[in-house]
């Protein structure tokens, strides 16, 4: 059984990875951790501080925090010998490689997932084809108004792929009533092709971060993106 501790355990993203690792007997739910949270959110410890977290307290450290502390949470993570699932975004490229050589030095594995919708990733997949011929290419992503970070991270991970060492535009929308969407839009000679994905609650996460977990201890190094584990 996969012992989890979940960052980020009472936002929008963390209640429903605590209902779906509780519902699951694969996993055991065996602590949380938020600044702000309080004993009594959950059945299990719940942590304030980094710093008291014990080494090895679970095997995978499932982070669905905020981007201002994903990196120091995954930091703490692996020093403490635990596994990154790192839903969260906001890293930057150097905090990617240092973390990348801490799980290395850890001799850990694990995953830097920009999106857990495995729509979404089939939607890079397709667009990756897609830009083979329809090199011109905009990307316009939608999400709630509370997200925090524009653009988002699935969508700086869509036109890395797309176009490596190109520069393709993205538009951030931010409006009341959206969940997580994306459009894909490739402009051809007299024709346009749009690909699109639409997450319409975060429950449709859900399958991602299970395949996710369940496929974690197979990794051997830190890597980004969900298809790696497809």
């Amino acid at each position: 059984m996969l012992r989890l501790i979940i960052s980020g355990f009472n936002g929008k993203m963390g209640v429903e990875a605590v209902k779906m690792v509780t519902e699951c007997s694969d996993f055991e739910l065996v602590g949380g951790y938020a600044p702000h949270g309080k004993a009594t959110d959950l059945a299990v410890p719940v942590f304030t501080d980094l710093a008291t977290i014990p080494d090895h307290f679970a095997d995978v450290w499932l982070d669905l925090s905020v981007p201002s502390a994903v990196f120091a949470n995954a930091q703490a993570a692996l020093q403490k010998g635990m596994r990154p699932l790192i839903g969260t975004t906001g890293l930057t490229p150097a905090q990617i490689t240092e973390l990348q050589a801490l799980a290395q030095a850890q001799h850990l594995g694990g995953l830097i997932v920009p999106n857990f919708s495995v729509a979404a990733v089939l939607m890079i997949q397709l667009a990756q084809q897609a830009a083979q011929y329809l090199p011109d290419v905009e990307i316009i992503e939608m999400h709630n108004i509370k997200k925090v970070d524009a653009p988002s991270g699935t969508a700086k991970y869509t036109a890395n792929k797309i176009k490596p060492d190109g520069n393709v535009p993205i538009h951030s929308v931010r409006l009341p009533g959206l969940v997580a969407h994306q459009e894909i839009l490739f402009g051809g000679t007299g024709e346009m092709l749009t690909i699109r994905h639409d997450s319409f609650n975060r429950e449709s996460f859900m399958p991602g971060v299970k395949l996710a977990l369940q496929k974690i201890s197979t990794l051997d190094q830190l890597v980004i993106g969900l298809e790696n584990i497809l």
